[in-house]
């Protein structure tokens, strides 16, 4: 028999729904969302809300796409985010001067472009207020305020059971229960700190890059900044613009690339190039007109890795740095290059090269992690480990049961667009076999 239609009896017995069957459970909600349409899946009861359609974790650009490919079929989703906004890491969590690093055609969403007059590289609030026109456009419309504690599949039920808890000390649980789960809390969800001896007792201040803003309050002042990713050069950069006096620690080797290679970006011209020569090949035509352009820089204590910055993304998923500035400052001698750091006492900062300096305060671009491990119970799609798919892209976003992932590709918006497609069209071909049978919940 078919296990749909052994739900209400299953149902009966099930604690969760005893008290949503006595407030009627094809009601529906009035009020959840006040601009959700009319025709909205969703039904609730005081301690359970069943969703009909799939819930989407995390109402950053993934979890946007995924609904919006889905509402483009027809399907309502439930977006559930932890913060009070879209795109909270973009909007809260992010500095000033930040601008997409990629040109903007690399970045687009399914279903509407960026608008005609924005620049190539539009800034964090050119694309907050695109991600904004997005939601509006498709009439996504998350539950804020909502972090999940713990998701899993219920075998007897066939559902997934997402427990969420409102912001706030005696936040109020609310467990949602669905036939699908969207994990779209990316691979940036979590600020990583790393283990230096003495970085408690710094007497200085310290903050994560996801605090910083601008380098304005920090006139004057000697920064260390711990990281040589994009975030780190381009904190430098900020820094060295607001006439602090900023170091960078280098510990591992790192690819600089310019932004702009010939006329055009560098990775519109690595992705045109990728479509007629092998991935090793492009690597050292980057390279080549990297050192033409910018000379060697492990004379300046910026060490290459032995592997051609596209193949080290393709197996890390670490990103070469796209120069805006910030290397030039680095030539003159404004922004300071030193290796990684041995400990630290008071204020002073010993290198592993022995030298000691004193400085005022300590920035953390160290990154992000995954959460996905501390609340979703599957072992299968997700590691254990970082949180990431187990399978590479193109073959991560689906799992069992109903369960899918998106903005975990290693591959930017990019990766993110093709995931939320293929998830809403599978999701769509259950939808519809299933539409044929409205009294069933599913």
């Amino acid at each position: 028999m078919d296990p749909w239609s052994e739900i209400e009896g299953k149902r009966a017995h099930d604690p969760i729904f005893q008290n949503y069957f006595s407030q009627n459970c094809r009601q529906s909600v009035d009020g959840f969302c006040k601009k959700r349409s009319a025709d909205a899946a969703v039904a609730r009861a005081e301690r359970c809300i069943r969703v009909l359609g799939p819930i989407i974790v995390g109402a950053g650009p993934s979890g946007l796409a995924v609904a919006a490919c889905l509402k483009e079929k027809g399907v309502d989703s439930l977006v559930l985010e932890r913060s009070n906004c879209i795109a909270s890491l973009w909007q809260l969590k992010t500095y000033d001067r930040l601008s997409l690093h990629l040109p903007r055609q690399f970045c687009e969403l399914p279903l509407m472009p960026f608008p005609a007059y924005y620049p190539i590289y539009p800034s964090k609030q050119q694309f907050v207020a695109y991600l904004e026109s997005y939601a509006a456009r498709f009439g996504i419309c998350p539950t804020y305020n909502r972090t999940v504690v713990c998701a899993e599949y219920d075998e007897q039920l066939q559902l997934w059971r997402v427990r969420t808890r409102a912001t706030g000390i005696m936040g109020e649980e609310v467990e949602y229960v669905s036939r699908w789960l969207v994990v779209a809390t990316g691979e940036n969800a979590e600020v990583v700190l790393p283990e230096i001896d003495g970085l408690d007792d710094f007497k200085g201040t310290v903050m994560h890059t996801s605090s910083y803003k601008s380098g304005g309050a920090f006139a004057g002042k000697r920064v260390l900044v711990v990281g040589s990713g994009n975030s780190g050069m381009e904190v430098c950069l900020d820094l060295c613009n607001h006439n602090a006096n900023p170091h960078i620690v280098v510990r591992d080797a790192v690819h600089i690339l310019p932004r702009e290679m010939l006329g055009q970006s560098t990775f519109g011209l690595s992705m045109w190039l990728l479509k007629w020569l092998p991935v090793h090949v492009v690597d050292r035509i980057l390279l080549l007109i990297a050192r033409t352009m910018l000379g060697d820089t492990a004379q300046l204590g910026l060490k290459r890795p032995t592997i051609g910055p596209l193949e080290l993304k393709s197996l890390s998923g670490k990103t070469p740095v796209l120069d805006v500035g910030t290397f030039a400052k680095i030539k003159s001698g404004d922004i300071k290059v030193r290796p990684a750091i041995k400990q630290i006492s008071g204020r002073q900062v010993e290198f592993m090269d022995t030298r000691l300096e004193e400085f005022d305060v300590i920035v953390l671009a160290t990154g992000y992690k995954s959460n996905v491990p501390f609340w979703l119970k599957d072992r299968e799609l997700f590691s254990e480990k970082d949180g990431l798919p187990r399978k590479a892209f193109p073959n991560g976003w689906k799992g069992e049961n109903g369960l899918y992932s998106v903005g975990f590709t290693r591959r930017g918006l990019m990766g993110t667009s093709v995931d939320a497609r293929r998830i809403a069209h599978d999701i769509e071909q259950q939808w519809k076999a299933r539409g044929k049978h409205p009294g069933v919940l599913l």
